[in-house]
């Protein structure tokens, strides 16, 4: 049994519950196909209320459910209508988990599913059994082989789902309820930790890249109101008396492989490829994309695609400097507003330096490089801590609904 299922004793006796991805389910426990205890509400709204709540599938957090929008969002196409205690239940890639319980009556999408509990069954039951692992992994394999993966009510419908009591059923749904709320406090508090190692790492870039590594070097007044004082020795350069940009080479994912030279595009690396178009040691800026600005050193030759840009110097730097720099400029934030945010190259030439003299843009790159890597490995070891605790929470509802565990004695029966 995986760790969610250590700390809480098991029922003492199960039966078969006739589906060999449920498993065994524990005696008093009833079974029978979800269409049974659950209607699919397809309701469409003819006439929308100007404050409506509406929910799309982007408002959805994966794996907890949770609303992530505020009530102005305003409704596309012809919305279905739910009730509160409704759950809403994804179909376009299951796989991503997207399951709510409405709390207020509202519309949402028509990728939506509106199911709701009938017959004995509690709505925040069936909401924890739909988000559970095995169920998700379930009707994720029914899509198998689609372009756009889509789960449909006919298969939804026909899955076994185990009923307890409906006592049993508010105990397990209140147990979880103060199990996953524990787990996401401490989910908070790490992502803040993790906010908190950006703004740091921020901080220092800005720091070295503006101001150097010496505290107690002679400023002079730059003439550059954003850029105020710089160190002496420091001279002032426009970015497109240094470089210029060139975009990659047109890519599509068909011609991707799975070893080969590494393809780096928009967003960062995208795969392998059997050529290359760019040299070890270049700077690669992202240009399309919701992570366009990302800045990479091209770790050996490598394929840039047409979503991003290679730096081609023309005079003397240091890479790993000038790359520190861009960072620190934040280019993101000067993307466009659009579907799919982009760059153009004036976006990124049309900013000023202060250059420190070559063997200071090398003392500065190294200084960055181990602080960096130092950040790096504490933000590695915050993102394994918080995936390890959703594996946690998703056993935890996986192994509570289906009976694994028995959560009697810990949340009373109501």
């Amino acid at each position: 049994m995986s760790g969610a299922g250590k700390r809480w004793k098991p029922y003492p006796t199960y039966k078969d519950s006739g589906a060999e991805w449920l498993g065994e389910v524990p005696e008093g426990w009833a079974v029978k196909r979800l269409k049974f205890g659950v209607d699919d509400i397809n309701q469409k709204c003819l006439e929308e209320a100007p404050l409506t709540p509406f929910v799309a599938l982007e408002h959805i957090e994966p794996w907890t459910g949770k609303l992530m929008v505020d009530e102005s969002s305003q409704s596309d196409g012809q919305p279905s209508c739910y009730q509160s205690d409704d759950v809403l239940f994804c179909k376009l890639r299951p796989y991503l988990a997207k399951v709510h319980l409405a709390k207020v009556n509202g519309i949402c999408t028509s990728e939506l599913l509106v199911l709701r509990a009938q017959h004995g069954i509690f709505p925040k039951y069936l909401h924890r059994f739909l988000l559970s692992r095995d169920t998700i992994d379930c009707i994720t394999a029914s899509t198998y082989g689609a372009k756009m993966p889509r789960a449909n009510w006919e298969f939804i419908g026909n899955l076994l789902l185990p009923i307890p009591p409906l006592p049993e059923q508010r105990a397990i749904a209140a147990f979880l309820d103060q199990q996953c709320a524990q787990i996401d406090s401490l989910i908070e508090k790490k992502q803040r930790m993790l906010d908190l190692l950006d703004e740091k790492r921020r901080a220092v870039i800005t720091q070295a890249v503006t101001r150097g590594l010496d505290p107690t070097v002679p400023m002079k007044n730059s003439g550059v109101e954003w850029l105020g004082m710089v160190p002496e020795g420091w001279e002032i350069f426009s970015l497109r008396r240094l470089f210029c940009v060139k975009s990659g080479d047109m890519t599509t994912s068909t011609d991707l492989f799975d070893e080969g030279f590494q393809v780096f595009g928009g967003n960062g690396f995208r795969g392998y490829f059997d050529k290359w178009n760019t040299n070890k040691g270049v700077i690669i800026i992202g240009r399309y994309g919701a992570l366009c600005g990302n800045i990479k050193i091209s770790p050996d030759r490598i394929w840039a695609t047409e979503h991003a840009f290679r730096v081609v110097p023309f005079m003397v730097f240091n890479v790993h400097f000038m790359a520190f720099f861009l960072e620190h400029l934040n280019l993101n934030r000067l993307s466009t507003r659009a579907a799919q945010p982009g760059l153009n190259s004036e976006m990124v030439r049309n900013h000023l330096i202060a250059l420190p003299p070559l063997p200071e843009q090398q003392a500065i790159a190294d200084y960055l490089d181990a602080q960096c890597a130092a950040m790096d490995s504490q933000r590695e070891n915050l993102e394994k801590s918080i995936e390890l605790l959703r594996e946690y929470r998703a056993s935890l509802i996986t192994h509570a609904v289906t009976g694994k565990i028995d959560v009697r004695d810990v949340a009373p029966l109501q």
